[in-house]
């Protein structure tokens, strides 16, 4: 349920009460969204989303999603841990990951998860390191452009996620042979689209293929994983994704290839993060610098080793000044951090209102892939987590990094002496 708009009072009543920069999320914007996609696919008797944990691997954000009937999706063994501690089990947890060693498959195993399995090679680790069970999931790359009818959804065959068709056959076959007896299949093919028509696309095709690979195997398929892809508008002009079309498109394909067949008994899973709470999530930092000179560049606070996607991948972010709103926006400005590459900008050649330096400034659908992609580049300590409560109350739900943990993983250096002797008393 995208917003582009966060109360004025609200920014500025919780940059009162905690130091910026800061993630500030809504708990009311996630409960309502994660409740808006169950009532979309109401139609489907077995429907669960499992959260993407890599969106937003925060355990009050996830005790939420709990809450409200999600599983989570983990893709390492620290985000298995994290969902085990949540208080997720057994078929709450759907392991999907790529480049696995035996280790990460004998964790999920013990932890009861779904795994999803991304190569060939893998069946045969997953026998030697937990053992195959009765349920498991193959991911499937179809290689080649996704397209809807003339539209390039996605370029799977670019991906290194996945298996061929070909050995989505045999590695079904081998799993039968160790013990398998019933199967999921999962794809990822696009990213970030709004465009309803992309979930039933991608069901089509996976509900083809798993009636295909039961035919070959005499395994029953128990459900089709429909992974992420859907998208929310970043920019405020752009429409947001209609979530009750995308569930009345997938249940209209889930008709036609299993109810109106005599087949029952297939679930429907999703995999969503940037969809489930980006835009409910706001990176809200303060302007502490402004300079002229070739151009005009607002310095705040904050850097993209709180919010990276701008930096990594030129991504555009909605951003506000609050109080100021209502101003002519007639300022063309580059926003930037404080890292010593030139990448570090949240905004480029961006029309803002006229600002002054200690004007607070909000960053928009920041709930996803934000502060989970935060790194400590040039020795910059990631900030702090805020939850905007129902009750309109404010609680810290991750504190701001320390330069004690920064440096702790220097416990192996004589360094670490002389630091904690001088710095980190």
């Amino acid at each position: 349920m995208p917003n582009f708009s966060l109360r004025d009072e609200v920014a500025f009543e919780a940059a009162q009460k905690f130091e910026t920069p800061f993630h500030l999320y809504s708990e009311r914007g996630i409960r309502r969204t994660a409740r808006a996609l169950r009532d979309a696919f109401g139609e489907i008797e077995d429907f669960r989303e499992y959260f993407a944990v890599k969106a937003l691997p925060t355990p009050a954000i996830l005790r939420i999603l709990r809450e409200e009937g999600c599983g989570v999706d983990c893709a390492s063994v620290t985000e298995l841990m994290l969902a085990d501690a949540c208080g997720f089990r057994d078929g709450d947890i759907m392991f999907s990951a790529n480049d696995v060693t035996g280790e990460e498959f004998a964790l999920a195993r013990r932890l009861g998860a779904y795994i999803n399995l991304d190569d060939i090679t893998h069946v045969d680790t997953l026998a030697k390191h937990g053992g195959v069970p009765e349920t498991v999931c193959l991911r499937y790359n179809p290689g080649g452009a996704f397209r809807i009818g003339n539209a390039i959804m996605g370029d799977p065959g670019d991906a290194k996620y996945g298996m061929t068709r070909e050995q989505l056959s045999q590695a079904l076959l081998r799993l039968r042979d160790l013990g398998a007896a019933r199967f999921g299949v999962h794809a990822f093919l696009s990213s970030n689209t709004t465009d309803p028509a992309y979930y039933p696309a991608l069901a089509r095709l996976l509900f083809q293929t798993g009636r295909e690979l039961t035919g070959e195997s005499g395994m029953p398929l128990a459900f089709v994983n429909l992974s992420g892809g859907i998208g929310i508008p970043y920019r405020p002009d752009q429409p947001e994704t209609d979530i009750r079309a995308v569930g009345e498109g997938v249940a209209r394909e889930y008709r036609r290839a299993f109810t109106d067949n005599g087949i029952r008994g297939v679930a429907i899973k999703t995999e969503l993060g940037r969809y489930m709470t980006g835009p409910n999530g706001w990176l809200v930092t303060h302007i502490i610098n402004e300079k002229r000179i070739h151009k005009h560049y607002l310095g705040l606070d904050a850097s993209a080793c709180d919010l990276m996607r701008p930096a990594m991948y030129g991504a555009y972010h909605h951003i506000t000044i609050p109080g100021k709103e209502h101003l002519p926006h007639d300022r063309l400005v580059d926003v930037t951090g404080s890292l010593c590459e030139n990448n570090d900008k949240f905004a480029v050649d961006r029309m803002l209102p006229q600002t002054a330096i200690g004007d607070l400034l909000v960053i928009h659908d920041t709930g996803a892939h934000g502060l989970s992609m935060g790194y400590n580049y040039n020795g910059k300590l990631r900030c702090k987590e805020v939850l905007w409560r129902e009750d309109g109350g404010f609680e810290l739900i991750r504190r701001a990094e320390t330069p004690r943990d920064y440096f702790a993983t220097l416990d192996v250096d004589p360094a670490w002496e002389a630091l904690q002797a001088r710095w980190l008393k």
